[in-house]
């Protein structure tokens, strides 16, 4: 292989890298906890078309939401401990679900398999 190959195929490679890198799915993890009340949200973007869930873990405690389509590409799953809440969609988790101020989340697509990193989130405390 001579240099300019070796150029062409380095510059062909960090471009495709780039690329991936500007299309891989990511989530962000947010979440409040009161004293009678824990709330979180785990919201994916840059996700290909298809079903997905969300998984919440605090503590030993774990939740994870029915499989939703991505819209665009994007997913957004709510959980809460407030019964109008869960009526409107949320997905249930109890008062006390939230465990030292943290939860970590993260996606999972219709085949089980994690699509985005577990990012932990350090949750706002209202009393």
């Amino acid at each position: 292989m001579n240099l300019k190959t070796l150029i062409v195929a380095s510059a062909l490679a960090t471009f495709a890298a780039a690329s991936y890198g500007a299309y891989a799915a990511d989530v962000q993890v947010t979440c409040e906890k009161r004293s009678s009340r824990s709330k979180a949200s785990v919201d994916g973007s840059g996700l290909a078309t298809g079903q997905y869930r969300a998984v919440l873990k605090s503590g030993t405690h774990t939740a994870r939401t029915p499989f939703a389509p991505a819209i665009g590409d994007e997913a957004q799953f709510d959980f809460d401990s407030n019964p109008n809440d869960v009526a409107d969609g949320a997905t249930q988790i109890s008062a006390n679900f939230i465990v030292d101020g943290r939860v970590k989340g993260y996606l999972l697509n219709a085949e089980g398999k994690r699509v985005t990193p577990i990012v932990t989130a350090i949750c706002r405390i209202r009393r």
